[in-house]
């Protein structure tokens, strides 16, 4: 029993022990530690201080030029243009055809004749020559002709009513049938009575115009004659030779032979055989820039469908007295009357009476030019 007690007395001893040693041991490190027990943090490493990267300047690279834009190209504007075909060409040609730059048949096909048709009207009219027919070559070509007929379009050429015919007589025959006279078509005394000779001459001017040739008068055929003549004096009217052959308003280099007498005062071309006025014409001259040369002259050459070979336009029923210089119907004239101006030639307005006057006016007839 008492060494059972001596064993748990010794025990008791050596935890004691134990506790003591660990007291002081604590104690001892908490002075070596830190002064002030209170705020003492766990001891930590200093920070590391982290130089920046050193990081390459980069070399400038050159710097490219921008590429140039290319203009676009301008897509056409044309309204009408070679190889076209349908209503729209149609209706051009019969435009162009009423100004004389159209003369064949309307085919509504855009074909080279209807391309040098366009090229001509626009460097007249001084619009950009491409052949092509644009919003300003349209507005121009409407603005100086008519809507066509549907009769124009398709190539139709149907008489009008009758106005004089077969079987007639009185005054308005004797007038037409002294005009016929004027032009070579009625060689008969005038009667007043429209008999088969009056029919046959006016079918034979019917022809030779290109209108329907059925014999009788319709209002076609007279505005045609009319235009081509000038009104019958009463010894015309009544077969009487007149007293003076001569007529006193002529100069006297218009008084013999057979002479184109043209007036640059008056504006008038008078077609004279002998002294007699066989036909008269509305002319228009030469600017200041190109003036119509004055004095006496001849027709030298003759060219029926000329084209100029300066300016590239057409120049019908051409007469050439002087040079270049000519007598000829001019479309523009027709169309624009004396607004504007020739090279220097003689334009005629009247086409169908040009062509008359072309088929009487032989090489060699005087041309005589002068301000009265």
């Amino acid at each position: 029993m008492a060494r059972g007690r001596s064993v748990v007395i010794a025990l008791a001893a050596i935890i004691t022990a134990i506790a003591v040693a660990s007291g002081v041991a604590f104690g001892v490190s908490q002075l070596v530690g830190n002064d002030d027990p209170d705020t003492a943090v766990p001891e930590t490493a200093p920070p590391t201080t982290v130089e920046p990267a050193e990081v390459e300047t980069p070399t400038p690279s050159e710097i490219p030029t921008p590429s140039e834009t290319p203009t676009p190209t301008p897509t056409s504007t044309a309204m009408f243009a070679l190889g076209d075909t349908g209503d729209g060409v149609r209706e051009l040609q019969a435009r162009l055809k009423q100004i004389a730059w159209y003369e064949p048949k309307v085919t509504g096909e855009f074909d080279d004749v209807t391309l040098q048709s366009v090229e001509g009207f626009q460097a007249k009219r001084g619009i950009e020559v491409t052949g092509e027919v644009d919003e300003e070559t349209w507005d121009r070509l409407v603005s100086m002709t008519r809507e066509p007929t549907d009769d124009e379009l398709h190539n139709r050429v149907v008489a009008g009513p009758t106005i004089i015919g077969p079987g007639d007589s009185g005054d308005r025959v004797r007038e037409l049938q002294a005009r016929l006279k004027q032009i070579g078509w009625f060689e008969e005394d005038v009667t007043g009575s429209y008999g088969p000779v009056t029919r046959e001459a006016v079918a034979g001017f019917q022809t030779k115009r290109g209108i329907p040739s059925t014999g009788e008068v319709d209002q076609k055929t007279l505005d045609l004659l009319v235009g081509m003549t000038r009104t019958p004096t009463d010894d015309e009217l009544h077969n009487r030779k007149p007293a003076g052959s001569n007529d006193a308003s002529l100069p006297q280099q218009c008084q013999t032979g057979r002479v184109m007498c043209i007036d640059k005062t008056a504006l008038k071309l008078r077609w004279v055989i002998d002294g007699q006025i066989e036909m008269k014409f509305d002319a228009r001259f030469g600017s200041e820039l190109t003036p119509t040369r004055e004095g006496m002259f001849s027709v030298y050459w003759k060219s029926r469908d000329h084209v100029s070979s300066l300016y590239d336009t057409p120049m019908p029923y051409a007469m050439f007295f002087d040079g270049g210089q000519a007598v000829h119907y001019s479309p523009d004239f027709a169309a624009n009357g004396y607004d504007g101006s020739s090279h220097g030639c003689v334009n005629i307005r009247d086409k169908a009476g040009i062509a008359v006057l072309f088929d009487q006016v032989k090489v060699g007839d005087k041309v005589y030019v002068y301000r009265s």
